[in-house]
């Protein structure tokens, strides 16, 4: 049986409007929610009833959070209106509404609480509500891109900031595939093509054709009113002997008419979008005409066209033509040649059989257009995703094997003179060690394996760790633990990896959303997921907390073992965080006892330890360094 999962999509439109985000985000949930998926949908708001009711439905199961979810696994999944936005007159149907803060708090708040598998955004730009969600996420995240535009990602600021947020997405999907390459050249990554569903009944819903009947066309403005006036400009230049009739369908309705003809006015009507019903227009329809100039195209109405069995005319832009399968299944002209799209609707207009082979080849690619489709295809995005998460089994028989093992503490992560940015000697850090009463460390020099082997050479009465942190060739550092030689830097992460699996150790992530670090970025990590044997959800030394939370979530989500060190540079730093774990013997038990292991932290002033880590390692001339290390291992060494 395939697994089900615990989902919550995310729109950044009200759930109010009738957006064709909205419209994916409540079909695709009903499906997967048909076949056994608990499904939340979370959307902003226009009603304040709504609003109001999703907040007593949070208040009533802050106990219990599980209780949103119940009920959801059955076709019916729950909207939960997460915060409102005000109802502004004339407001952009294609960019979603400004964030209220009360909004990005709720998204938050359910996000903590409620247990889920995947947070699925949908066109996750900030501010939106779907941005928030992909913030404040600790699941596995699926990112759906529908329709930006080459305007909106050409103008996003903060473009690195934006590539690291949105790598926090574990997998990408693209209505179309003109979209997917789109984003793919401002924000490079893999981008699954999930093409969008239509309504079954929309084709059924045709009304017969009328023998000697004027073509009915049909026009629907989303944002672009230079679209409009291209097409009555083509209009005018139909000739008057021909039999056709057209709706425009725009937010203004008939105030935006421009000054026509007389025997324009007279087959040319205005309606608004709130007095019309699209889909009793697309039935009615014989022919639609699409003229974007690429400000704010919209293939969705396309698919919708083909759906209810009306002959398209489009601009030539690529995610136009790709539904049109390049004029296959109909007609295109380049964008703002009017002279072009007045030829191409006086064809329809007189040739019913090329309207009716286009329609046959609507209705043959129509089989594709279903939700059934789109919940198959999403199934498989989630369930590849959800592969790559570790086990939690672990050996029964290695934890039968530590029963009974005394506690130790131990430090993961710590360096020695052997660093080119430390200078406490190997003797004071073993002296360190038992004076902080740890079992065991992990001597983990740059680069470099020859101070981790003199400690474990001078060990006595604490287990050391041969370990080292390598710097790859651009992304960041790993450190391999149990190794027996040096790797050198400058490999690619995949063959730092490899390298350490082939002298038996273990990848271990060190700092790795600390962008204070040389550190892998989130899609590095996706690579060398598998592979990932543990991951530091806690340094002392990250100056901003969220990089550590950051770490535990994706620890968390992909159920990687968590572990954490002092990154000590300086004595005095060592242990102020440790691990309390059973005592271990290999790389094998090692990881067995840290699954069950302990975080144990103190309070370290950062500034304390870094001055004291300059003035050992900058401020003070070689000779000096010298001599202070000299005094420092007589010091550890001197017996009582």
């Amino acid at each position: 049986m395939a697994p089900r999962f615990s989902i919550a999509h995310v729109t950044p439109y009200p759930w109010e409007d009738q957006h064709e985000i909205n419209t994916f985000v409540r079909e695709a949930a009903s499906e997967l929610s048909a076949r056994g998926h608990r499904i939340l949908i979370l959307a902003p708001s226009r009603s304040s009833s709504a609003i109001n009711d999703s907040r007593r439905a949070l208040r009533e199961a802050r106990r219990e959070p599980e209780r949103l979810l119940a009920g959801t696994d059955a076709g019916t999944p729950r909207v939960l209106s997460v915060g409102e936005v005000l109802d502004v007159s004339g407001a952009s149907r294609r960019r979603p509404p400004a964030l209220p803060i009360d909004v990005a708090r709720t998204v938050e708040d359910v996000l903590a609480r409620v247990p889920l598998d995947f947070v699925h955004v949908h066109e996750p730009f900030a501010p939106s509500t779907s941005s928030s969600a992909l913030r404040h996420s600790r699941s596995l995240n699926v990112g759906s891109f529908h329709a930006p535009t080459e305007h909106l990602l050409a103008t996003q600021l903060a473009r690195r900031f934006v590539e690291l947020f949105l790598g926090r997405l574990d997998a990408r999907t693209a209505s179309f595939a003109a979209t997917g390459e789109l984003m793919a050249r401002h924000f490079p990554a893999e981008y699954r093509v999930v093409l969008p569903g239509t309504d079954p009944a929309a084709a059924a819903d045709r009304r017969a054709a009328v023998a000697g009947a004027p073509v009915e066309l049909l026009f629907v403005e989303e944002e672009e009113r230079a679209a409009q006036r291209l097409l009555l400009r083509a209009l005018r230049r139909l000739r008057c002997d021909q039999p056709w009739q057209a709706t425009v369908l725009s937010a203004r309705g008939a105030s935006s008419s421009t000054p026509l003809r007389a025997e324009l006015r007279e087959r040319v009507r205005f309606l608004s979008l709130e007095e019309a019903d699209e889909s009793q227009l697309l039935a009615r329809a014989d022919v639609i005409v699409c003229a974007s100039d690429g400000v704010a195209p919209v293939p969705g109405l396309l698919l919708r066209a083909i759906a209810a069995g009306a002959v398209p005319i489009a601009s030539r832009l690529p995610a136009y033509e790709e539904v049109l399968g390049d004029g296959a299944r109909g007609l295109l002209f380049e964008p703002g040649d009017a002279d072009t799209l007045a030829a191409q609707l006086c064809r329809l207009i007189d040739d019913p059989v090329l309207r009716g082979r286009l329609q046959s080849a609507g209705a043959a690619w129509r089989q594709r257009l279903t939700w059934t489709r789109v919940a198959d295809e999403l199934e498989d995005v989630y369930a590849t995703v959800a592969a790559r998460r570790h086990s939690t089994s672990g050996s029964p028989q290695l934890r039968q094997q530590l029963q009974g093992r005394p506690l130790i503490d131990v430090d993961l992560h710590m360096h020695t003179d052997h660093s080119s940015d430390c200078a406490t000697p190997v003797e004071v850090l073993l002296a360190t060690a038992r004076a902080e009463g740890l079992g065991a460390i992990a001597v983990t020099d740059h680069n470099e394996v020859s101070g981790a082997l003199e400690a474990q050479a001078k060990a006595d009465g604490v287990k050391v760790i041969v370990a080292e942190e390598v710097k790859t060739a651009s992304q960041g550092e790993v450190i391999g633990l149990f190794l027996t030689e040096k790797i050198p830097r400058g490999l690619t992460l995949a063959e730092t990896v490899a390298e350490i699996k082939r002298q038996g150790g273990l990848v271990y992530v060190p700092h790795p959303f600390d962008r204070m670090h040389a550190v892998p970025d989130y899609e590095h990590l996706l690579t060398i997921l598998e592979d990932i044997d543990a991951i530091e959800v806690f340094n002392p030394r990250v100056a901003i907390g969220s990089f550590n939370e950051e770490a535990a979530r994706f620890a968390a989500k992909y159920r990687i073992v968590a572990g954490a060190g002092s990154d000590s540079h300086v004595a005095q730093g060592l242990g102020s965080v440790r691990i309390r774990m059973r005592d271990f013997d290999g790389p094998q038990e090692f990881l067995e006892s840290l699954r069950e292991a302990d975080i144990i932290t103190r309070p370290t002033s950062l500034l304390y330890v870094q001055a004291l880590k300059f003035l050992q390692t900058k401020a003070t001339p070689s000779p000096a360094r010298r001599a202070r290390r000299m005094r420092q291992v007589r010091k550890a060494t001197r017996t009582p």
